[in-house]
This record gives structure tokens, C-alpha cells and sequence, in this order.
């Protein structure tokens, strides 16, 4: 073989192996290291937000007028001690609209959890979340970004599995209620069995004056409504940094960095919790309906929100919200129904289980065609 016969070799090689490194990006070792590091910081996130309400399973929180104002007023402390650590980066009020929006979709936790339960509720406010915050990001809502994907038919899968998990979860029957005879302990108790102890009677809650069926159907337009809020609550920030480039744009020059937003949000947050909890007392004749033993646990009810909010949007950082958002809002719907499954016994009978079970392979499979549709 000639000595340019052996060059033309080696090119023909160099060519063969920039085509099979192409044709599989992800194999890149800074790739590899951005998913790395965004996918555990999802992780957390995932799981800090599924067990959110935890630290509340036992205590009463009444209609969550109060419990809300606590567990905002320690996601601002929290957040403020995050800010003082990324050296106070420039606050933009406008970020202050994401809290806003999200306090107003907070309003109704407590009352579609005491309606159909955590589970239930969670999953079905993470679906509809999913769909507004997947949708927006991939598609340029708002006046947003579009954010593109290596591989958009496993993006689409991957989004369209988690939804249909959503729904499949819809069909578990759970227990939400405490009875006296009762080993289980739902994810927060029910108001009968502390009634006229810490709080009004169970009477006196308009939750409770209505039918089962028609509870039911108020808390799951409740969570719907309320998932939408969750899910378009991140557009304000992802609207600066889609501006940070425009020359003309009042946002020139924002920060790229997700985290740099967390305390805007959160004083967002407690800003709007505070003017409804006001509005609450004043709707009260002045006898808000105050319950001290929430008080520590909304506190860290409080602090898991927010660390978890810092990790998601470290997760956005290395993978982006396209990505992230559809396993962080399926994820963290299954933890949270495997508290109530495995550790409370919320779901019982051989249908109950198996339906979570094809659920939960669902979002796991969805989850994971989203997470490398990136790469």
C-alpha cells in the first residue's frame, strides 16, 4: 500500500468516525457531565416537591389561609439567605409576576387536598401543570423563547406519556378520610377528628358542606386550575432572559443564570400571600382562622419549596425547562402518591394497585424519552 493510499485511509476513517459521533451527541463528555448534574439536581427537586405537604399529614390547617402566609413567609427567608449566597445578583421586579401568579394557584391547595386528597390532587394539578409549562417552553408562549430538542418525537413522547400518567392516576381510588377505627393516616388528617381542639368545627368549612360527588369534581377543576397557574408561573422569568439580548428591551443584559430569580420570585410570593391573607382577616370580621400547631410545619413546609425550586432551576440550567419541566411535574406527582400508598395506605384493593403500578411505569418511561430528547 502507498503512502497516499494510507492518507486517504486514515481520512476515510477520520470522516466515518465524525459521522458516528455525530449521529450520537449525547456520547460528548461535556454532554454527558450537564446531564449528569441536571438530572440529579431534577432528581431532588423531584423529590423535595412530592413531599411538600408531608410535615402537614397530621396537623390542621382549616381552610389554609394561615398555613399559606406561614409557608410563604419561610420560602422568602429562605430564598433570602440563597440570594445573600449568589452575591445579591440584580433584582428584577418583573420576576416578581412569576410569584404572583404561583401564590395565586397556592390559594387552593389546602382545599382541593381536603376535597380529593394529596395524591389525587397533586397529580392532577401536575398534569395540567405539565401540559402549560411543556407547551409553553417547546413552542415560545408568552413571548418566550422557543426552546428546541436534539430529537423532538422522543421530546413529544416523552410529554405526551407523562400527561397520560396524569390521567391514569385519576382512576386510583384513595381513602382521604381518618377513621376512628382506622390504622391509616391520610396526608392530612381529616377535620373531624380534631374538631373544636385546635380550630372551628368541621361545619364550618364550606368544603364540607357540599356532596362527595360534587367535591369531588370542584377539586379536580381546583387542581386543573391551579396546575395551570403552576405551569405559567415561570414565564415571567424565562420572558427576561428570552430579552436579555434585545438591544431595545428594558431586560438587556439579564442574567442568564435561573437562580439569580429565585428571590424575586419568592418576595413575589410572599407580597401576594400577605395581601390575601389581609384580604382573608378583613373577609373575617378581623377572626381569621389561626392554627399555632402549623406554624413549624408550614416553616418547613416552607424550606423543602424553596430548596427545591433552587435545584429545579439548577437542573434548567444544564438541561432546560423543555427537558426538565415534564419529569419534574410527573415526578414529583408520583412521589407524592407513593407516600400515600406505601407509607399511609391511602390505596388499597389488587385494582388500585395495579393501576398505579401501569401509572407509575407510565411516567417513568415518559420521563426518561423527555430527559434524552436533549441529547
Amino acid at each position: 500500500m502507498s503512502l497516499d493510499e494510507v492518507h486517504v485511509k486514515s481520512k476515510k476513517n477520520a470522516a466515518v468516525g465524525a459521522v458516528e459521533t455525530s449521529d450520537f451527541p449525547f456520547l460528548n463528555s461535556t454532554n454527558m457531565t450537564n446531564f449528569a448534574y441536571g438530572f440529579a439536581a431534577n432528581v431532588v427537586a423531584v423529590l423535595l416537591y412530592g413531599s411538600n405537604f408531608v410535615p402537614v399529614k397530621r396537623i390542621e390547617t382549616g381552610d389554609g389561609m394561615f398555613f399559606q402566609w406561614v409557608n410563604c413567609a419561610a420560602i422568602l427567608a429562605v430564598s433570602k439567605v440563597g440570594d445573600l449566597m449568589l452575591q445579591s445578583p440584580k433584582f428584577h421586579p418583573f420576576a416578581m409576576l412569576s410569584g404572583v401568579i404561583w401564590a395565586t394557584g397556592n390559594i387552593a391547595v389546602v382545599p382541593i387536598v381536603k376535597a380529593i386528597g394529596l395524591g389525587l390532587g397533586i397529580l392532577i394539578w401536575g398534569s395540567s401543570s405539565l401540559l402549560m409549562g411543556w407547551a409553553s417552553s417547546r413552542f415560545g408562549w408568552f413571548g418566550i423563547t422557543a426552546q428546541d430538542v436534539s430529537r423532538p418525537i422522543l421530546n413529544y413522547c416523552g410529554a405526551g406519556l407523562c400527561l397520560l400518567s396524569g390521567l391514569i392516576f385519576f382512576f386510583v381510588k384513595t381513602d382521604v378520610e381518618t377513621h376512628p377505627s382506622s390504622e391509616s393516616t391520610p396526608l392530612l388528617i381529616d377535620r373531624r377528628v380534631n374538631s373544636g381542639v385546635y380550630g372551628p368545627t368541621s361545619s364550618e368549612f364550606w368544603i364540607d358542606l357540599i356532596g362527595s360527588k360534587t367535591r369531588r369534581l370542584i377539586g379536580c377543576l381546583l387542581a386543573v386550575v391551579s396546575g395551570l397557574l403552576y405551569g405559567s408561573s415561570f414565564a415571567p422569568i424565562l420572558y427576561i432572559k428570552s430579552h436579555s439580548s434585545c438591544h431595545d428591551s428594558v431586560f438587556h443584559g439579564a442574567s442568564l443564570y435561573d437562580l439569580d430569580y429565585v428571590y424575586a420570585q419568592s418576595s413575589g410570593i410572599f407580597l401576594t400571600s400577605t395581601v390575601y391573607f389581609i384580604i382573608y382577616c378583613a373577609a373575617m370580621n378581623n377572626r381569621p382562622r389561626v392554627y399555632s400547631r402549623a406554624i413549624l410545619p408550614g416553616l418547613l413546609s416552607g424550606l423543602m419549596w424553596t430548596i427545591a425550586t433552587y435545584c429545579w432551576f439548577l437542573a434548567n440550567n444544564y438541561l432546560s425547562a423543555v427537558v426538565t419541566f415534564p419529569i419534574l411535574t410527573a415526578g414529583y406527582g408520583l412521589v407524592a402518591a407513593l407516600w400515600g400508598s406505601l407509607v399511609f395506605k391511602e390505596i388499597r384493593g389488587l385494582t388500585n394497585c395495579f393501576i398505579f403500578t401501569v401509572a407509575s411505569c407510565v411516567v417513568l418511561t415518559g420521563s426518561m424519552l423527555t430527559a434524552f430528547s436533549k441529547f
